[in-house]
Order: C-alpha cells, then sequence, then structure tokens
C-alpha cells in the first residue's frame, strides 16, 4: 500500500468518508457527501477512486457499484478478494485468503486464461440481520 502521507487532499477526503461509511458508497454518494468540502464535479471523485483502488486503500464492489475503504492492511499482490455481502443491513465483510488465491488461480490458469483480478461477491445475510429475524 501506498502510505497515506502520499495521497492527494481530494483523495484523502474521499477515503476518509469511505471509512467512516457504515456501508459501501457509489461515486455519486461521495460527491453529495463532500460538496461541502470543494468537490463540484463527479470526475473528482472518479479520480480520487480510481487513485484509491489502484494504490489497495479502497475496493469497488462490482455488483454495487459502489466502494469501501479496505478493512485491514493486507497483502494486494495477490489478485483475489472476496466480500459478503448482506443484503439487509448493507455490511460488507471483505476476506482475502493466499491459499484460496492460488487453487483458483491454478484453476483459471489451467483453462489458458490470464486473469488480472478476481473479485468474488457473497450475497445474503449477515449473522446479525439472521439473528435479529429470528
Amino acid at each position: 500500500m501506498t502510505a497515506r502521507d502520499a495521497l492527494t487532499k481530494n483523495q484523502l477526503c474521499v477515503l476518509e468518508k469511505l471509512e467512516a461509511a457504515s456501508g459501501p458508497l457509489s461515486a455519486y454518494m461521495l460527491l453529495d457527501q463532500l460538496r461541502e468540502r470543494g468537490f463540484r464535479a463527479p470526475l473528482q471523485v472518479y479520480r480520487a477512486l480510481d487513485t484509491l483502488v489502484k494504490s489497495g486503500f479502497v475496493h469497488r464492489l462490482e455488483s454495487l457499484n459502489s466502494f469501501v475503504a479496505c478493512a485491514e492492511p493486507h497483502d494486494h499482490s495477490h489478485s483475489m478478494t472476496a466480500f459478503a455481502i448482506c443484503d439487509s443491513c448493507g455490511q460488507v465483510i471483505e476476506m482475502s485468503d493466499h491459499d484460496v488465491d492460488h487453487r483458483l488461480d491454478e484453476w483459471v490458469r489451467s483453462t489458458g486464461f490470464a486473469a488480472k483480478k478476481a473479485v468474488i461477491e457473497f450475497r445474503g445475510v449477515c449473522a446479525k440481520c439472521r439473528a435479529d429475524a429470528a
């Protein structure tokens, strides 16, 4: 990961909003929340998000077209990250496992495919929401 002190003001603003969020945020939700900090155009948010994703500070949730701050420092050099997304409360749990990544990479390569990255998203109901519903 790139050091936080290397981030621009806009990148740091976007990252702080994502870290404080209780769930994933779209670029337009971020723009609305950052207007008081001088953000005026979606391009400002998208540029910041692009750098934050490339630097490993933020992940894009493909199925929701939204973003979450990286849950904890871990090795982003492998290509696989998985997320469990609660359909009830919106909680996102980030998971990363080198062994699972290695097995999936071997499987994909056996087909002759050269993957650049993989994002696995599990959709369902988290333990808290399941307990609340019981």
